[in-house]
């Protein structure tokens, strides 16, 4: 059955009608009509979350979007579940339409004037501390699953995206320093942990893809990778994006101040967890893209940079 198909199959649980396709990379999304107005539907890709996890993230989502944070929220099926098993055994779920463009694209310069990029992020490090914040008053359901963006899920023997000093691509010299890095970040998250560093539910994906921007205002999307982790985690994943950006240090301090209005933030440890976000994204791409794929290259030498860069 092509995805088109199975689209088709999973808008009729909801009585909606398939627009689009919006992409098709880890989950495949469409936009659909509903009779209630569009939505966004996703196929779940198969083995990667379960039944359970899936439940649990869209219980999230449905909990912070009725305190008004700007994320969206599962829409239930024509039988009441959010959560429906398709006839290959493939889940789908649909959410509901986030208006906004995305705030930038993986690889190329934010399209955005300079004192634009600024606002952004001080925009975004506050509506991460509204994540952050409305998640901790929350009382999550005694069935509720996500991965574990802790120390052992970031640089233990098995990280939840592998062990990115191994990558086949990397130099003899970068993987050494990989190597180091990884040392490095289980000392440096460890002192994080022990000094009270804040650990709770974090989006752990905070791209710019998954980022919309709708008259200034913004709003998160694709919680796939959710999970239990250190809160700064979000901060150091959205500006390992930003490394090549020639005022780095300017939106690196933006995201730092919004996020900082409200919440606990140490400049510091916002390096070294962005640091973390670009080995562990050596990590994804090893078992992911062909052998010949240059985003291996290019993602082994922006972790390198930044290796060399926060542990000097």
């Amino acid at each position: 059955m092509t995805i088109e198909a199975l689209a088709v199959e999973a808008a009729s649980h909801w009585n909606g009608s398939v627009t689009r396709l919006l992409g098709n990379r880890e989950n495949a999304v469409f936009e659909v009509l509903l009779p209630s107005g569009r939505a966004a539907l996703r196929l779940h890709r198969q083995g990667y979350q379960d039944d359970a996890a899936i439940r649990s993230e869209l219980w999230w989502c449905a909990a912070m979007a009725r305190k008004g944070v700007a994320v969206p929220a599962a829409l239930p099926s024509c039988s009441g579940d959010y959560l429906v098993k398709l006839s290959n055994g493939r889940n789908a779920s649909i959410i509901n339409w986030m208006q906004g463009e995305g705030f930038g694209e993986a690889a190329k310069p934010l399209p955005c004037a300079p004192e634009d990029r600024l606002t952004r992020h001080f925009a975004l490090g506050e509506l991460l501390a509204n994540v952050h914040a409305a998640t901790d008053r929350l009382i999550l359901p005694a069935d509720f699953t996500r991965p574990r963006w802790d120390i052992d899920g970031l640089v233990g023997k098995a990280p939840l995206w592998g062990r990115f000093w191994d990558h086949p691509a990397a130099s003899p010299n970068q993987a050494e320093i990989l190597w180091a890095a990884r040392g490095f970040l289980r000392d440096q998250i460890s002192s994080h942990q022990k000094d009270g560093g804040d650990f709770g539910l974090i989006h752990a994906d905070v791209l710019r893809e998954n980022i919309l921007v709708n008259n200034g205002s913004l709003s998160l999307i694709d919680f796939d990778d959710s999970g239990f982790g250190f809160r700064l985690y979000d901060l150091g994943t959205a500006l390992s994006q930003n490394l090549y950006e020639p005022d780095y240090p300017l939106i690196r301090d933006a995201l730092v101040a919004g996020y900082g209005q409200t919440r606990s933030v140490n400049t510091k440890m916002v390096e070294v967890f962005t640091l973390a976000r670009t080995c562990a994204s050596v990590g994804w791409a090893a078992p992911r893209l062909a052998p010949n794929d240059p985003i291996h290259t290019s993602h082994i030498a922006r972790a390198v940079m930044c290796a060399q860069t926060v542990m000097a």
